[in-house]
């Protein structure tokens, strides 16, 4: 028998969450972040899934686009980052990509440079996020440029990002939609700038297009759950086994540094999974997890191959049991993602990108 620990990746609830992101903007066009190998999920599956449904998905660079060309991925790909030298831009032509520009070079690059046909290129802009793109005066004077060449750059966007589109407090989230609204009315010019949040929770920067991450493996970014939000389906279940049981009496530790104490007399689930498979060595005492579908909480400091639980008032519960760290129990009890990050004082963001090559991806196929 192989080591029980799986990451079940649920393609049909993906295809539920991009389809909730594309209702909730019927006058955008919604493109499917799939860096980051599908954050953790498997960019080729997801793409696969996904690609009767979106009209481009989005990944980071030339690397991740290649490997869903290689595939037989045929829809556009957006390169969020754009390119990171210019020799890179024969591979955009070659592979059929969109690219961002975000700095001069980059600019300078795609002018110089004489595709096969133009290159669907998205200007970026930096409206408060201070991380990429043009401060929005420079960015006029480029987008005229950009828009002189027609026979290198074709259908030419705004992009922006924002810095706090999940939090309560909107103000700096209007100030950068003042800032994109003004700048896009002024040159008539299509726009991007919904990420998750926005998606779910401001109507007001859906575009053109709008682009979710996050929330297509059904993690919830926003600082307060929504309606939207709460419809979300978790992609991701990563499951394993109760491998032994320890019984401890009172007073007695579990684990390195032996930071939890047994109480009273406790029974001590040990499971296969450990910070050696991206679970988070940061979860605290207490952290939530489902043995049978039924919540308990970690018990220890996690180690690299295991980590403990306590199963105390759990007499069924034993070698064998069935344990979720996140995601769907076979009993229909959900353990959310955002939760077990709280826990982990981080986000769903690193949880999920965490997961290592050993832990087996297993799917569950998108109906027809």
């Amino acid at each position: 028998m192989s080591r029980p620990l799986v990451a079940d990746i649920d393609l049909e609830a993906l295809r539920h969450n991009y389809c909730l992101a594309r209702d909730l903007a019927p006058n955008s066009q919604t493109v499917a972040v799939i860096k980051a190998d599908a954050y953790g999920h498997g960019a080729v599956p997801c793409a696969r899934a996904l690609e009767d449904l979106a009209p481009a998905l989005a990944v980071a660079s030339i690397e991740e686009a290649a490997v869903l060309r290689d595939a037989g991925i045929s829809v556009p790909i957006l390169l969020l980052e754009g390119i990171f030298e210019p020799e890179e831009l024969e591979q955009v032509d070659r592979l059929g990509l969109w690219m961002t520009v975000h700095s001069e070079w980059q600019v300078e690059a795609a002018l110089s440079f004489q595709p096969r046909k133009p290159i669907p290129t998205w200007l970026k802009v930096d409206s408060g996020m201070h991380r990429l793109g043009f401060p929005p005066a420079r960015a006029e004077t480029i987008w005229w440029r950009l828009q002189a060449a027609p026979d290198k750059v074709a259908n030419l966007h705004l992009m922006s990002h924002f810095a706090t589109a999940d939090a309560l407090q909107p103000a700096y989230f209007q100030q950068q939609m003042r800032t994109m609204t003004q700048l896009s009315e002024h040159l008539g010019a299509p726009i991007c700038l919904a990420n998750s949040p926005a998606t779910l929770a401001w109507p007001e920067a859906h575009g053109s297009w709008n682009r979710p991450g996050v929330m297509l493996y059904g993690s919830d970014p926003l600082e307060a759950a929504n309606d939207a939000s709460r419809a979300l389906k978790p992609v991701m279940t990563l499951r394993s086994r109760i491998i032994a049981v320890q019984e401890l009496a009172t007073g007695e530790p579990v684990g390195y540094g032996g930071r939890w104490k047994a109480r009273r007399p406790s029974r001590i689930g040990v499971v296969a999974c450990g910070y050696g498979d991206g679970y988070d060595r940061h979860a605290i005492d207490g952290t939530p997890v489902l043995v049978e579908g039924q919540r308990t909480a970690i018990a220890g400091k996690v180690s690299m191959d295991m980590l403990t639980v306590d199963i105390t008032d759990m007499p069924e519960v034993g070698i064998g049991s069935s344990v979720v760290l996140w995601g769907k129990a076979d009993n229909g009890t959900l353990l959310s993602i955002d939760e077990v990050a709280r826990h982990c004082d981080t986000i769903s963001y690193t949880l999920l990108t965490g997961i290592l090559p050993r832990v087996p991806r297993r799917y569950q196929e998108a109906r027809a």
